[in-house]
């Protein structure tokens, strides 16, 4: 399966982060996420497992009550029903693997 990139939108999930569903396998789904200086991603949590790798940017993640600064080149993982949220501190971008697939990302 190939996806190009940039035939597909982004969507707004809250103030200031979008995200775009990038490549569906039959357990694994990709996306793109853009994250604006300043957005906050609320505590929240879901049933799938997620790692994700920061591309551009800066962010503070807090996953299970543990904040780390991340910088270009990190990356994380989030168990499954594990709560988390993000602070942006520099504009970034990030990408995200979630398995099993989201179907609310379709």
């Amino acid at each position: 399966m190939f996806v190009k990139n940039r035939e597909k939108p982004f969507l707004a999930i809250v103030p200031g982060i979008q995200r775009k569903t990038l490549a569906v396998g039959d357990h694994t789904l990709m996306t793109e996420f853009i994250l604006e200086a300043g957005a906050e991603l609320p505590a929240h949590k879901h049933p799938h497992e997620q790692i994700g790798f920061l591309v551009s940017g800066c962010l503070i993640l807090t996953i299970g009550g543990e904040s780390c600064e991340m910088r270009p080149g990190d990356s994380w993982a989030v168990p499954g029903d594990v709560e988390h949220s993000a602070k942006v501190i520099e504009r970034a971008e990030a990408i995200e693997v979630f398995h099993p697939v989201r179907q609310d990302y379709l």
